[in-house]
């Protein structure tokens, strides 16, 4: 399926009643864009499990953190379309042009998210800079 084609009800690309419309996705429930609240928790649960597995092996060294996260999300995301806090609060990282999320995308998007920034930077449709530079986008499942 794919969102880009499918701009939704307006014309006007600055007037959507709610965030994902202009990608052609539901205002709310199932394929709906992910929204801040769920996003951050799972933002959350992810670094806490790198933070974890970090400070086993490694104690708590703030590269290797970062390594794992970033290693850690790129296979989840490649593996099962989203992180163990993606998938607990049930979201999933899916294309936005449809299709397959394949090798580079998941690699993209975790480098960017691992260096924040990106990702505090939304748009419209809330989806963050590393989204955007990896065409994919954030769901509720």
């Amino acid at each position: 399926m794919s969102f880009a084609n499918n701009p939704g009800p307006t014309s006007g690309a600055s007037s959507q009643a709610w965030p994902g419309q202009r990608l052609g996705l539901p205002a709310r429930g199932p394929r709906s864009i992910a929204r801040p609240g769920r996003r951050f928790a799972a933002l959350c649960i992810d670094w806490g499990i790198a933070y974890g597995v970090s400070y086993f092996f490694f104690g708590n060294e703030g590269l290797a953190t970062s390594l794992i996260f970033a290693v850690f999300q790129t296979v989840m995301i490649l593996f099962v379309s989203g992180g163990i806090g993606h998938l607990l609060l049930g979201m999933r990282v899916v294309p936005a042009t449809g299709g397959r999320v394949g090798l580079w995308r998941p690699i993209v998007r975790s480098v960017l998210l691992t260096l924040v920034i990106p990702a505090a930077i939304w748009d419209k449709d809330q989806r963050g800079m590393h989204d955007r530079l990896a065409g994919t986008i954030l769901v509720r499942v």
